[in-house]
């Protein structure tokens, strides 16, 4: 089994913002993998499917970004054995860009903090990039996505490595 946590924000005011594009590539994920978020549980949305013959997990924590830890903690803990894959945004890769990492740090990102905080560094994580403006890191990450149709492909391209790691 995989559980796929995808960052974000859920108040509806943050839609469409760099910040939730761990959110977009869930969303994207789901339906994929024939799943709906029909479930509220482990402080997150829940949707449950099947790839290639695996059981994969989607979970969008609603603790905010910078709890996401508190979601991922509890679905660990009741999923002892699923691997755990988080899909979340990253400024320091240019925006568009897609990277995978089996284990590491959690950088600049608060989100991953967060996670690490709780459960440490071993996890997977697909980072879409955000780039970064010269202005205030929160208002970008925060702010609505300019090129919709670019993060859209990234977050498909995200999909596609979540897919073949499964």
């Amino acid at each position: 089994m995989i559980i796929v946590v995808g960052l974000g924000n859920k108040d509806a005011r943050y839609d469409n913002t760099y910040h939730n594009l761990g959110f977009m590539v869930a969303d994207k994920l789901a339906k994929v993998v024939g799943a709906t978020f029909s479930k509220a549980k482990f402080k997150a949305l829940i949707a449950e499917g099947s790839y290639n013959g695996e059981k994969v997990l989607i979970a969008k924590p609603q603790t905010y970004m910078n709890n996401s830890g508190e979601a991922v903690v509890l679905l660990k803990k009741q999923y002892k054995d699923a691997r755990i894959l988080v899909a979340v945004d990253d400024i320091d890769l240019p925006a568009g860009k897609i990277r995978y990492r089996e284990r590491g740090s959690a950088g600049t990102h608060n989100g991953l903090r967060s996670i690490v905080s709780y459960i440490g560094e071993e996890f997977e994580r697909v980072k879409v990039g955000t780039g970064r403006d010269e202005g205030d890191l929160a208002d970008f990450v925060l702010s609505k996505i300019k090129d919709k149709p670019l993060f859209d492909k990234a977050c498909d391209e995200a999909v596609q490595v979540i897919l073949e790691k499964i």
